[in-house]
């Protein structure tokens, strides 16, 4: 369904629901209405920054329905011209941090994730997807998470325990790799993981959230999957999850595909000329809705990104190069700059932005950060998951204000 198809089937639906609440609507809320067509209500909200979106929600019945009906929040997803990314992480195993920037302020705050026990459930992020958080907690299990909507949601994966007889297994460390991503075609939040039995077999499991059930594809997995960082979450775009191996060697068919619709791997080619060294480790990220390659070089102070400006072309692949030891690109600022995490001085680890001539902007100090690992980068929304918007819908029509 297209934007204004979308856009016309949701304001059609508020009508039918302002029409059975119009006889409790109090007179501020009636002169609102009389003031502003429905229609001209919910072009505006859907420009509105989503952090506030979550307090209008209170503002009245109609809106409270307008603002959490899926179709609304789809299109604010894709639609809205400000977007609000945050880099997360898990501060002593317990506590989500979030680290909000953009090109002239930051923020942080910590959040408790669902279903925390005592004595305190040791958590880990795996990934992000869509204002979605997957979370692993101690000993086998995954959370889903939301944490503009409050939504949770636990799942086992015990079953892979038992298949490997190995009972110290623990996602993300004894995977081979692992990735969280969108199947538009079948509205479904997919986890993949990828891991080796006994006899060195390889395996393969997909978590759909649609159904909460777990799907063998163990026939897809055909090759050797390569040296992958299991430490590093599958990057998601356009349909698939994405690998990189630890240690680049070559260019031709590095990056390992996983489409999440047609569930097979394919491989695309990084740049042919890729600086590295022995010492060099590569990763990926996503700039601007870009596929990127960087290397954290250890031979010189320079961090060396690769972006593919058009999915899948391998000519368009342009290197950009940062003067900042061990650099993470995690997102792209409004002007278009690079926002990361890096070596600044004195061997300290702070967030900062770059533009594409590789001349410091700005350093945001005093910031949290993750002692270990990466920075995951979530964007907020206010998306259902697909077997929780039956749920909300009973719950938002039954709801008595």
């Amino acid at each position: 369904m297209d934007k204004k198809k979308k856009l016309k089937h949701t304001v059609n639906k508020a009508k039918e629901e302002e029409s059975t609440m119009e006889k409790t609507m109090n007179q501020k809320s009636k002169s609102i209405l009389e003031i502003l067509p429905l229609e001209l209500i919910h072009r505006i909200l859907l420009r509105v920054p989503i952090r506030h979106l979550a307090r209008l929600r209170c503002v009245s019945k109609l809106w409270y329905f307008l603002i959490s009906d899926p179709d609304f929040a789809e299109l604010h997803f894709y639609h809205s011209p400000i977007a609000t990314n945050a880099c997360v992480f898990i501060k002593n195993d317990t506590i989500a941090y979030f680290v909000y920037l953009d090109d002239n302020d930051a923020s942080q705050k910590e959040m408790s994730p669902p279903f925390k026990k005592k004595p305190p459930s040791h958590f880990a992020v795996l990934g992000s997807c869509r204002g979605f958080i997957l979370l692993h907690r101690h000993p086998h299990f995954l959370v889903v998470w939301n944490p503009l909507t409050g939504f949770g949601k636990r799942i086992s994966y015990f079953h892979i325990v038992r298949r490997c007889k190995y009972h110290s297994f623990r996602l993300p460390y004894s995977a081979l790799l692992h990735g969280f991503g969108y199947d538009a075609s079948q509205d479904d939040y997919l986890f993949v993981v990828a891991w080796s039995d006994w006899e060195r077999r390889y395996h393969l499991d997909c978590l759909s959230l649609r159904t909460n059930s777990w799907i063998n594809l163990d026939a897809a997995v055909s090759e050797p999957l390569g040296d992958l960082d299991s430490y590093s979450y599958g990057l998601f775009l356009n349909g698939a999850i994405h690998w990189v191996p630890l240690r680049f060697k070559a260019y031709r068919d590095a990056i390992l595909i996983f489409d999440l619709k047609e569930k097979t791997f394919s491989r695309i080619s990084g740049p042919e000329q890729p600086v590295v060294s022995a010492y060099s480790y590569s990763s990926l990220a996503l700039l601007g809705g870009c596929l990127a390659l960087y290397y954290r070089n250890y031979d010189s102070c320079n961090t060396h990104i690769w972006v593919m400006k058009e999915y899948k072309v391998h000519s368009s692949w342009t290197l950009y190069q940062i003067p900042c030891k061990d650099f993470q690109p995690l997102c792209l600022s409004n002007n278009g700059d690079i926002i990361g995490r890096g070596y600044i001085s004195n061997d300290k680890v702070g967030y900062v932005i770059y533009n594409v001539r590789g001349d410091l902007l700005k350093h945001f100090k005093n910031l949290c950060r993750p002692i270990r690992g990466v920075d995951v980068v979530y964007t907020e929304s206010l998306l259902p998951l697909p077997s929780d918007i039956k749920t909300r819908t009973r719950r938002i029509r039954g709801r008595k204000l």
